[in-house]
């Protein structure tokens, strides 16, 4: 227990979920469990079904079948108090361009309902902290995509949120970026935050997640501590039990079959 009030927050708990575009199920019974402190590492490759899962926990899209519940409530009851609760950071950056980052952090307070001198003094700190101050002022057209990364994690953070959903959070991040935004992930874990972190970057998952759930062709496949998969996997790194579990082709044969392709000749 630190210092900082823990979450009396109980969760969040996905029962069943199954979504269907034209009958046709792209997620098939999932289950999510995040509680306060836990990190839970969600992957899966292209076409998994993994940012359609993301999307109905944040509210986004509604499942077919399924329940989602917060704090042991459906979302659905009250989408916006939900949501109040809820610090999201989407895999596609979109930004108004035409604002600068302060100004859009701004509308995010407001919408927020935050008070005027809080929001002031969160906004140029976390601006600071995340190296972008300088560019504060600059409309976000400008802004690479690390930078425009960092106004997305600050837009989650805003307002203290009890649930933290991150999907694809280190996109485009520097390496001094990305180490901070995993010592920030473990921080709010220890603070009491139940956080869901979708990553196709392996090392970050290992380093930063309690437990790990593979995702694929819409089921879930593998769900445990990256230790206990390693052991029961008998491989030596999390990439190795990922590729044993949805990686259907020797990555080998296929790297050797493209060079081959290249090396052509008339």
């Amino acid at each position: 227990m630190t210092s900082h009030a823990r979450s009396t927050c109980r969760g969040l708990d996905a029962r069943g979920l199954v979504k269907r575009y034209a009958s046709v199920a792209v997620v098939h019974g999932v289950d999510v469990t995040v509680r306060p402190g836990d990190v839970i590492g969600y992957l899966g490759p292209n076409g998994s079904g993994k940012t359609t899962t993301v999307r109905m926990l944040t509210g986004l899209t509604e499942p077919s079948d399924g329940h989602v519940l917060h704090d042991g409530r459906d979302i659905y009851t009250d989408l916006v108090a939900f949501r109040r609760r809820l610090g999201y950071v989407p895999e596609e950056a979109h930004l108004y361009p035409f604002l600068s980052g302060r100004e859009y952090l701004e509308l995010v307070g407001r919408l927020r309902e935050l008070p005027v001198a809080l929001l002031d003094r969160k906004i140029s700190s976390l601006l600071e902290l995340f190296g972008i101050l300088s560019a504060a002022d600059q409309p976000i057209s400008g802004y690479s995509k690390g930078m425009k990364q960092k106004v997305l994690v600050s837009a989650a953070l805003l307002h203290d949120p009890d649930l933290l959903i991150l999907d694809e959070p280190e996109s485009g991040l520097d390496v001094t970026a990305v180490l901070v935004l995993r010592s920030l992930i473990l921080e709010l874990s220890k603070r009491g935050k139940a956080i869901l972190y979708s990553s196709h970057i392996m090392e970050s998952v290992e380093r930063v997640c309690s437990r790990v759930m593979v995702l694929h062709r819409g089921r879930v496949v593998a769900d445990d501590s990256s230790s206990h998969l390693r052991a029961l996997m008998s491989q030596d790194s999390l990439e190795g039990v990922f590729a044993e579990l949805v990686v259907q082709d020797n990555p080998d044969r296929t790297a050797s079959d493209i060079a081959d392709v290249s090396a052509l000749r008339a």
